[in-house]
């Protein structure tokens, strides 16, 4: 009587159910890399990018203002900037004694994702602090693409806020924070700003960024209030606040 070859013996049907488990497990698997992969290109790759585009901007700006200093404009008159243009730089002491965010013009997904932060040109035009009145209003990521502002909640009355400009220092305070609004609210960054304690026009600057982290539900807000402006000296001396 013929054995039957051990190899010869047909292999056992899988029930459907288990086939269907396995394919759905292999899909949530790939689905849960295809994820991972998302944010390490959302919060790690774009970070890395915009930290290096930043820092090549500000080393330009640096380098222009090495040169020597165009002629001075007409009594009254305001350097005129344009989308994309750079301010200055933001330092914010609360953040590390290091922290400094570089400031252009605008808050188009273009210009913020440089790792910058952005003045606002619409639906108010940001104030720049050189005028004699109005609100700087800036906007920076939270997370991602530099996450600038990704600690901005730690800001408390009282903290500072220093401005550095070609030619001058512009020291802020910070008077009040607004932990959550809407997205819509645009208020926040109004030329008297509409929820903070300020009751009349003045030199003000508005901190805008996303929370909680890690979303772009709502809106987060920090207000100051310019304490005074120092000259730039030859040496580019810091103000005491950065000392």
């Amino acid at each position: 009587m013929a054995t039957e070859h051990p190899a010869e013996r047909r292999a056992p049907r899988r029930h459907p159910l288990r086939l269907a488990i396995g394919a759905l497990g292999d899909l949530l698997f790939t689905l849960g890399v295809l994820l991972a992969l998302l944010v390490v290109h959302s919060l790690w790759w774009t970070n890395l990018t915009a930290d290096r585009h930043a820092d090549l901007s500000a080393a330009r700006l640096r380098q222009s203002w090495s040169a020597p200093a165009p002629a001075a404009p007409p009594t009254d008159a305001a350097p005129q900037l344009g989308q994309g243009d750079a301010v200055g730089f933001l330092h914010v002491p609360a953040l590390g004694a290091g922290y400094q965010v570089l400031i252009k013009v605008g808050t188009d997904g273009e210009t913020l994702a440089d790792g910058v932060a952005g003045a606002y040109t619409a639906p108010y035009r940001s104030a720049m602090p050189w005028e004699d009145s109005g609100n700087f209003a800036l906007a920076a990521h939270r997370d991602g693409h530099g996450a600038r502002f990704h600690d901005l909640d730690r800001l408390r009355p009282g903290d500072p806020l220093v401005v550095e400009t070609r030619d001058r220092w512009y020291v802020y305070r910070v008077d009040a924070t607004l932990p959550e609004t809407a997205k819509d609210d645009t208020g926040v960054i109004a030329p008297v700003p509409v929820g903070s304690p300020y009751g009349g026009p003045g030199r003000y600057i508005t901190l805008t960024t996303c929370t909680p982290v890690y979303t772009s539900l709502y809106r987060m807000a920090v207000w100051g209030s310019l304490v005074r402006e120092e000259p730039m000296d030859p040496d580019r001396t810091p103000p005491a606040e950065l000392r």
